[in-house]
């Protein structure tokens, strides 16, 4: 039986049915680990011993009728920038290196109840500030579906692990596009939520206005399943949002008639891969032959949302590692004179060079005399991006555009030129700013057999026509699996 194989819900629903055991599901996950983690290097941390201990846990609790959802007994990998009580949590950084938290996060402890057996941590670009996860202290990630690119970032472990089928799914954060541009990459699901959603208590901060935990996973049903079960009012998040409904797989319905689906003409403009293009323009005609009405509009302000999230997310940043100092935990240097060198030397060498590079930045936008001409600004560019899409979606139920300008760089490509790297987080960053959800879901592969992510972006708390579109979009295609777990599986109603 192909158990990594398996979508998450189904594999929940053999456990559930008796068919498999929790430890069965654990042991073919690990199992897969040994076989490709050496060439993917999706982990950072595996809890082989914790993992089985949980699963027995886990099957009695099923046993007994307690645990009785969609994901109960299901293996999972987390973020490694989600605390997760005594187990490492690094953020791929040599700082953090020796962290072991006395807490778990929110959104993890909410896995953890709907019976998720947790099995790891996965690789990230440092202090998630990348769009390649090549700035990890542990090494690059690679893309499953060809080693020698990036699996994109900053939640690349996540997603290459997932493709790979070293778990049923994984949880990512989203600052600028993290959780979608890796997705697209490694053609696989992924969904960041409306801000304020899923809980942030327990994730390290980067840029605290901007992030957001999101699932990642092989289909829409189980990005559904998944967010429902990690989405709450945390009354420990000043920004947790209390919700009407946390009903996500309600909307998992075959059918986008009279859904209205704009399409921004200036995200189909230079700088956008005419295969990709070519392919994200295919999918809208596939949802417009099954009923949606499709339109292209001016969105406007793209060009200002780069240097407006860089200026905020730096400048957060800046204030938000403050904190990793040698004093309290993580990184001290081991030779140093007095308080002031100590810090000095413990964060020289703490961190890599992207992190320092944005610290620098966050601190100089944040110094007297130049707070009013660039943070002040880009705070007043934030708002107008957001008035835009607000004028968007009183026209619109859902906007499509691409996830990324390019499929997956090779490695070492982007690094060389950090300002191309981050222009390719054009078509997510926006969303970010505004506080949307937006989805990521494959329509297909380019010439070089690179996955192609196309991305949804809907208003405030409209996730579930986000699941409602994508979901129809994916009846129609059928799911390659990448070269390591190579096989053609049907996606869709078979299911």
């Amino acid at each position: 039986m192909d158990i990594t194989g398996m979508t998450a819900v189904e594999l929940g629903k053999r456990i559930r049915k008796r068919e498999l055991s929790v430890e069965d599901g654990v042991k073919a996950y690990l199992d897969q680990i040994d076989k490709v983690e050496a060439c993917v290097h999706g982990f950072v941390t595996v809890d082989r011993e914790g993992a089985l201990r949980k699963a027995g846990e886990v099957q009695k609790r099923i046993g007994d009728g307690t645990l009785t959802g969609p994901l109960a007994g299901v293996p999972a990998a987390v973020k490694d920038n989600m605390c997760t009580k005594d187990m490492l949590t690094t953020c791929s950084s040599k700082i953090l290196g020796n962290f072991r938290p006395t807490f778990t996060a929110e959104a993890v402890r909410n896995l953890e109840k709907a019976g998720a057996v947790i099995i790891g941590k996965t690789n990230m670009d440092e202090f998630a500030m990348g769009s390649t996860t090549e700035t990890s202290c542990f090494g690059v990630t690679r893309n499953p579906w060809n080693p020698e690119h990036v699996p994109g970032g900053s939640s690349g472990g996540s997603c290459a692990a997932v493709a790979a089928e070293e778990c049923a799914y994984a949880l990512g954060s989203d600052t600028g596009g993290s959780i979608r541009q890796p997705s697209s990459f490694c053609g696989v699901v992924g969904i960041k939520p409306t801000y304020g959603t899923v809980s942030r208590y327990g994730l390290i901060a980067y840029g605290s206005s901007l992030d957001q935990i999101g699932p990642i996973a092989k289909d829409v049903t189980d990005c559904a399943a998944i967010l429902e079960a990690i989405a709450s009012y945390d009354p420990k998040d000043s920004t947790s949002m209390k919700r009407e409904r946390y009903d996500f797989t309600g909307a998992l319905v075959d059918d986008v008639k009279g859904m209205r689906i704009g399409i921004p003409q200036d995200y189909f403009t230079e700088g956008l891969d005419k295969e990709v293009g070519e392919h994200i323009r295919r999918a809208a005609k596939v949802l417009e032959e099954k009923g949606a009405v499709l339109e292209e509009f001016d969105l406007s302000l793209v060009e200002y949302a780069i240097p407006a999230y860089y200026v905020i997310a730096s400048a957060e940043a800046s204030s938000n590692l403050s904190r990793f100092d040698g004093v309290k935990y993580g990184y001290r240097t081991p030779e140093y004179e007095g308080l002031h060198n100590m810090y000095k030397k413990s964060r020289s060498e703490g961190f890599g060079a992207e992190v320092k590079r944005r610290i620098m930045l966050g601190s100089f936008v944040l110094s007297s005399g130049y707070y009013d001409a660039y943070y002040l600004k880009a705070l007043k560019t934030k708002a107008l991006i957001r008035q835009a899409f607000d004028r968007a979606f009183e026209k619109y139920d859902v906007i499509l555009a691409p996830a990324a300008p390019v499929t997956a760089p090779k490695l070492g490509e982007s690094l060389s030129d950090p300002l191309k790297m981050y222009l390719g987080d054009i078509y997510t960053i926006s969303v970010n700013l505004a506080g949307l959800p937006g989805i990521s879901v494959p329509v297909g592969t380019d010439s070089k057999g690179l996955p192609i992510g196309m991305q949804m972006i809907g208003n405030c708390f409209d996730e579930a026509k986000l699941f409602r579109a994508a979901y129809a979009y994916e009846q129609t295609r059928v799911y390659e699996r990448p070269g390591l777990v190579k096989e053609e599986v049907k996606r869709g109603g078979d299911r």
